[in-house]
């Protein structure tokens, strides 16, 4: 590594080794971290709990039976008139 007055200051071989080591250790645990978070598996199990807490909200709960009785009255119409 330069020094600012542009001299390469000497560093400890081992201690390079030891600070390459725990990037390493560092990179590959962030790694590991963002797979993960992309992975199938778990973006398919985000997506159930989205869809989960969405399904659970009153307004949602109510558009979604609105729309079931409208379809079973169009479904019951529709058999009447064929």
């Amino acid at each position: 590594m330069a020094e600012p007055n542009g001299e390469v200051a000497l560093r400890d071989p081992d201690q390079l080794v030891k600070e390459i080591e725990r990037t390493r250790e560092n990179l590959a645990r962030t790694i590991d971290t963002l797979a993960q978070r992309v992975s199938p598996a778990n973006l398919g199990k985000q997506a159930m709990s989205r869809l989960r807490e969405q399904v659970s909200r009153p307004e949602v709960r109510i558009g979604a039976a609105a729309v079931t009785v409208v379809t079973v009255a169009l479904l019951i119409w529709r058999r009447r008139r064929g």
